[in-house]
């Protein structure tokens, strides 16, 4: 897809990824909608975008808020070519410790948030036979840790419900693809790491938000439909999927770093 021109919807364009992706987005031509539940925090990022854009605060929780904001934006432009649902959050807490509302809270943002807002743009992808929809997912959706069950949990979802629909957009002309970042130095990890002791252990394996930014632009343009980073933490993946008893051997000390 070339971007020039398309109008594309960025949800949780508020800070990290989502905001630098809409900044590309319109650095490339593109009119980025962006989507999030702050207004403060929308405008101190659109603050730093010099090319056309827009702004509307949307709850991705409130089926309806959705359902009316993407309406508007089709009825004001005529279609959403790109949506990147990009909006989520983490808390990292022991399975025991933590509160069924967070595993709740967690999947009905980093989930169902994609969910309604995938139903909200896709009739319109496929009436025009072209689109093309990013769901960020997670490594964290490809191998699990300590004190990630609760948000693992939600990006295997994402991963799963991007691949099934992966399939049944064969022959529609609407493209899907899943980006799946390891950790990012983002606020992402104010909410989750309060601490600071994992962004600490995993400082040198940290991605920049640029990088991640880049390489979902690059999936739109070139139709990837995965993204896999770093290539260590892809690397890795392949070989729980080849040898898992072997790699649980190993991944505690690799990989519980809370």
């Amino acid at each position: 897809m070339n971007i020039a021109g398309k109008i594309a919807v960025v949800t949780g364009a508020s800070s990290g990824i989502g905001a630098l992706m809409a900044q590309v987005l319109a650095q490339k031509g593109a009119l980025p909608i962006l989507m999030a539940r702050s207004e403060e925090k929308l405008r101190d990022v659109t603050a730093k975008i010099v090319e056309p854009h827009e702004t509307h605060v949307l709850d991705v929780t409130d089926a309806q808020q959705v359902e009316e904001t993407m309406r508007k934006v089709t009825e004001k432009h005529g279609r959403i070519d790109i949506l990147i649902n990009n909006a989520g959050y983490g808390v990292f807490e022991r399975f025991v410790d933590a509160p069924l509302t967070e595993f709740e809270s967690m999947m009905d943002v980093n989930y169902m948030g994609v969910v309604r807002c995938t139903k909200a743009v896709l009739p319109g992808m496929i009436a025009a036979g072209s689109g093309h929809i990013v769901n960020i997912g997670s490594m964290a959706g490809k191998i699990g840790s300590a004190k990630s069950s609760g948000y693992s949990a939600t990006k295997h979802a994402v991963l799963g419900m991007t691949n099934c629909l992966r399939q049944e957009l064969v022959g529609t002309g609407v493209s899907i693809s899943a980006v799946n970042p390891g950790p990012i130095d983002t606020p992402f990890f104010d909410r989750a790491d309060p601490s600071g002791n994992y962004v600490k252990n995993v400082a040198w394996f940290m991605l920049k938000p640029q990088q991640v930014a880049d390489r979902t632009i690059e999936a739109i343009e070139r139709g990837i439909p995965e993204v896999n980073i770093p290539f260590t933490a892809s690397f890795g993946v392949k070989l729980y999927q080849l040898f898992p008893r072997l790699f649980d051997g190993i991944a505690y000390k690799l990989l519980n770093k809370k």
